[in-house]
């Protein structure tokens, strides 16, 4: 399999880049096709003494800063690292992008340059969320899409119970919709009218409404809500983590799952081909991580078993 990785996005890039590469090839005999400015990286790579036949270095003589706007710089930085690595991504010469670049030129790049599956109304990116007893659930949407529509949710329902089964490896994961009381019925308009619509809804085990204090706990396995929503519980969490940091408990069993080096970054789950996105701030560590999950949605093939349910749907 051939993974491409954007060298030149993050506050620490290209060096935890390399690092991450270093670790990752120590272990793997995949193709990894780094993109950035060459000459960096090839004086990276020398002083770090890494040289494999499966490392394959693209040049980029640009690079999208965090604070440039996303859809601009993806049309007039053409020779950026993130740029042309959605174009080898679409040519089909690498089988999945990832970056810890500017967020919006990613997600971007994924709506136009790869494309949304048919059948899917509105790609989503999703946030693992460790639970207090060892278990690991997920939170869909948690940013991509602040103003949803029912069946928008109902189709994040069926895309993260879809990654809690196949990447994750929850057999059968029991699906819940956020909301501020556990019965039917209550919520404001949108958790109201998507309540039905998941209870009727066939291709996921839907268990019913959960509150934000079921969020670490095991009643739900994937946690549905809109994008607006979830963004403010992610954030929620991570500065729990910090508060926990600041507390000196970032080695506790819990809270020391929190850490986003241990999970790399997230997918755009809902479009044609595998696409991970990363935190600014990824170390070594997290682009390692990021590769491995790279290669697991290639692996098992996530994204063309997504297509076949919606083509079923």
């Amino acid at each position: 399999m051939n993974i491409g990785i954007d060298m030149m996005g993050g506050d620490f890039a290209p060096l935890e880049a390399v690092k991450g590469v270093q670790q990752y090839l120590s272990q793997s005999d995949n193709q990894l096709f780094c993109i950035g400015d060459e000459t960096q990286l090839n004086q990276l790579f020398q002083q770090h003494g890494i040289s494999s036949p499966f490392l394959h270095l693209v040049h980029a003589s640009e690079n999208i800063g965090y604070h440039e706007h996303p859809t601009k710089a993806l049309k007039e930085k053409p020779n950026s690292s993130i740029a042309i690595g959605f174009k080898l991504l679409a040519a089909g010469e690498i089988d999945a992008f990832l970056s810890a670049g500017n967020t919006g030129a990613m997600l971007v790049g994924a709506m136009f340059s790869i494309k949304p599956i048919k059948g899917v109304l509105r790609p989503t990116i999703a946030s693992l969320m460790p639970k207090l007893k060892g278990k690991t659930g997920l939170l869909v949407d948690v940013g991509f899409n602040a103003d949803c529509k029912p069946e928008h949710l109902n189709q994040f329902a069926i895309l993260g119970n879809l990654y809690a089964k196949h990447i994750l490896n929850i057999s059968a994961p029991k699906v819940a919709l956020l909301n501020v009381g556990q019965e039917e019925g209550k919520g404001n308009i949108l958790a109201q009218a998507t309540y039905p619509l998941l209870k009727e809804n066939t291709a996921i085990h839907f268990i019913g409404n959960v509150e934000g204090r079921d969020v670490f706990n095991d009643k739900a396995d994937v946690i549905v809500c809109d994008g607006f929503t979830g963004n403010i519980l992610l954030k929620t969490a991570e500065a729990m983590y910090d508060a926990a940091v600041h507390q000196n408990l970032q080695n506790d069993s819990f809270f020391g799952r929190y850490h986003f080096e241990n999970y790399g970054g997230t997918p755009v789950l809902g479009i044609n081909k595998p696409v991970i996105i990363g935190h600014g701030i990824s170390n070594a560590k997290a682009f390692y991580n990021m590769i491995l999950l790279a290669e697991k949605m290639i692996d098992t093939k996530f994204c063309e078993i997504i297509t076949s349910n919606f083509e079923n749907l």
